[in-house]
């Protein structure tokens, strides 16, 4: 019989059923039958608060067992995460997102269009990413957490089910353990790890949707505004941390700077792809063209293939300008 998934949280429940369960079968294959034993056999104790009749385990079991509860709350987390997800995604479509509702308090208040476009110009959130050199969640784990999520979200189908078992299993057999503490360069890995995310997803839909909701009641922003970015303590701190030393400053700030040009590079490989407007086809700008007769010839590194197959195609060949000055 097909079971009824009609509410959040009986969909909820159910999925974390199935990647715990998927858990469970990953135990009993890896490490036996035993450990899955033992591990119910504990839970069943803590749930009648009953753990202190338990008997002393050797280090070897109690770390089994604190790795397998441990993979367990990931799981159940990153699971309700999804579903938290979702009940967000229907009052947002039922209500409106927070932007939109801010907007429109704007809005009804009567304020001039002039005089928010003005406010704009000022407003700076930046939140920061602060140091934290004892962070314990790998990189490792956290990818492969993203996957389970990612796969949750995709339809109920055999396939599926054997990715989940793929990423479970990987989980269990991944350490999440250190062998080392991370350094502060370490740490600005991950800082850029966290942007690189955000600037690809929902940095770009907040921008946009704020752009959309202003312009919707007739505030245009201008393309120099920034009402959203990004710090960080990461590598610069002076709190009396001896590992942040000026060099270690200097290496941070090159590692930063280094991921923020390849990222842009790769926006601009991404706009290069999509602006394939042809000059026999779509009206281009003057100045663009302008700006492309000084350059190009100044750049024998742009390969003669550009040259001959976008000769019609000026802002694809002129981004391609771009990223062979920035090479």
């Amino acid at each position: 019989m097909a079971e009824d998934t009609g509410t959040p949280d009986r969909a909820l429940r159910r999925d974390i059923r199935r990647v715990t369960s998927i858990l469970g079968e990953t135990l009993a294959r890896t490490e036996g039958p035993e450990l899955l034993e033992l591990v119910e056999h504990v839970r069943a104790h803590a749930k009648e608060d009953r753990l202190d009749e338990l008997p002393d385990f050797d280090l070897a079991t109690v770390t089994r067992l604190v790795r397998a509860f441990t993979a367990y709350f990931h799981l159940a987390n990153i699971t309700e995460q999804v579903h938290r997800g979702r009940t967000l995604t229907r009052l947002r479509e039922q209500e409106g997102g927070w932007i939109e509702q801010a907007v429109g308090r704007i809005a009804d208040a009567g304020v001039d269009p002039g005089e928010i476009a003005e406010i704009m110009s000022h407003v700076g959130l930046r939140p920061v990413f602060t140091a934290h050199p004892t962070e314990v969640a790998r990189r490792s784990t956290i990818d492969k957490l993203r996957r389970v999520a990612a796969l949750l979200e995709e339809p109920d189908t055999s396939r599926r089910t054997r990715r989940l078992e793929e990423a479970v299993e990987l989980l269990w057999l991944t350490d999440e353990i250190r062998v080392e503490p991370p350094t502060p360069t370490d740490e600005a890995r991950n800082v850029v790890y966290y942007l690189e995310g955000l600037s690809g997803g929902a940095l770009t839909d907040v921008l946009e949707e704020l752009r959309d909701r202003l312009e919707a009641i007739g505030v245009d922003l201008p393309p120099d505004v920034r009402p959203l970015r990004f710090g960080s303590w990461v590598g610069g701190d002076r709190d009396g941390n001896p590992h942040v030393t000026p060099a270690t400053t200097r290496a941070v700030l090159t590692l930063q700077a280094v991921h923020g040009i390849r990222l842009l590079r790769t926006l601009v490989d991404r706009l290069r792809r999509d602006l394939s407007v042809s000059n026999r086809v779509g009206a281009v700008s003057d100045a663009l063209r302008e700006r492309l007769g000084e350059q190009l010839p100044r750049l024998p590194e742009v390969e003669p293939r550009y040259r001959r197959l976008n000769a019609e195609e000026p802002y694809r060949l002129y981004l391609t300008c771009l990223t062979c000055v920035s090479a």
